[in-house]
């Protein structure tokens, strides 16, 4: 048994050495080839309305605020100022989302987004999402890269379509650091030990940020509330989470099955279904050592079997906000075609490990 287990993580070892480094290899080829192009269009829209200060930031050869959604799509968080006369509302009639609205005796004429707040005194989201598509539209005319970069048409979302090849989306948030929703107030889980009182702290001292983007849990309820609403969104507390052990490793592998062989019909499945297995993972294993690098293909197989199970039921929880599915709005059959396919490589991993040299 043993044996077995020693041969599973030599393999996969092998596949992050080989595969898994040279995909991250040119997605990081990619970003600042995307990079270069956004931050243009980004500094052409600053000129023309402050507001919209670019926050792509490199640090640590890494983009603030950038998220890879696949090796071929990426979003860009676009930070905004002053967010200070808002009152922060999320009582659960919006799941996975949240309103800001004037705080109680403060003047509209004192938010920096005065023309953006409603007759009822909510910031609304789509109203600024719609300033700045136009922003964006126009800075694509002008900058220097306007003939490889158009603007995705059909959709209230910024997005810019790159060299035919890479789509990006541009989304305007909040950062909200130092409170933590009430409808994520359930986590962590008393029985749980894992993360610990200190990483805990971290983890809600990093608190979240709230976008303006379409939410699938709203589609459907055209109400003003709809438009009003931003979507809650933990990327930095989700990294900070899965920091340690094998963590990281496991989901660099999960990510490169993904592209190679999840990549199907419908787009059920996307890095974030991964990165939201991890951390349940992280909660049903919640000692270190049950991340040493010798427990690499229990904890692979764990998450591919977690995968399977949510595909069959069709519901996958968003981590700190469980009423949320992340499978909302994905066809049946899509999800059904991702369970077989996703059981097809589970078995090929755990039954013959060296197939890992052809996945």
């Amino acid at each position: 048994m043993i044996a077995a287990q020693a041969k599973l993580v030599y393999h996969l070892n092998k596949y992050y050495n080989e595969k898994c480094q040279a995909r991250k290899a040119a997605i990081a080829k990619t970003i600042r080839e995307v990079c270069k192009v956004v931050s243009d269009v980004l500094k052409e829209g600053e000129v023309q309305e402050p507001r919209f200060i670019s926050s792509l930031n490199e640090m640590d050869n890494r983009y603030e605020g950038l998220e890879v959604i696949s090796p071929t799509e990426f979003e860009v968080v676009l930070y905004l100022n002053q967010m200070g006369v808002f009152n922060f509302v999320d009582d659960g009639s919006l799941p996975g989302c949240a309103v800001l609205k004037l705080s109680d005796g403060r003047k509209r004429s004192m938010s920096l987004w005065v023309e953006f707040i409603t007759a009822s005194g909510y910031l609304s989201a789509r109203k600024i999402r719609s300033r700045f598509q136009t922003l964006v539209a126009q800075a694509v005319d002008k900058c220097s890269y306007r003939d490889v970069v158009k603007m995705v048409a059909d959709t209230s979302e910024v997005k810019l379509r790159i060299r035919d090849r890479y789509v990006v989306q541009i989304t305007p948030a909040f950062k909200c650091t130092g409170i933590w929703p009430r409808s994520a107030a359930h986590w962590p889980l008393p029985h749980i030990p894992w993360p610990g009182p200190n990483r805990v702290a971290e983890v809600k001292a990093e608190g979240f940020n709230l976008l303006s983007k379409e939410c699938h849990s709203l589609a459907g309820k055209q109400s003003s509330a709809e438009s009003d609403a931003w979507v809650l969104q933990f990327a930095e507390a989700e990294n900070r989470l899965q920091m340690g052990g094998c963590r990281k490793k496991c989901l660099s592998i999960l990510k490169t099955l993904r592209d190679r062989h999840l990549e199907l019909p419908g787009q059920p499945l996307n890095n974030y279904h991964m990165k939201t297995l991890v951390s349940y993972e992280c909660e049903k294993h919640p000692r270190e050592s049950d991340w040493d690098e010798s427990c690499l293909g229990d904890r692979l197989n764990g998450i591919l079997l977690q995968l399977i199970s949510c595909l069959q039921c069709r519901r996958c929880p968003h981590y700190f906000l469980p009423n949320l599915d992340l499978f909302q709005g994905k066809p049946h059959s899509a999800l059904e075609n991702a369970a077989k396919q996703t059981w097809r490589l589970a078995r090929e991993i755990l039954t013959n490990p060296k197939s890992l040299e052809k996945l």
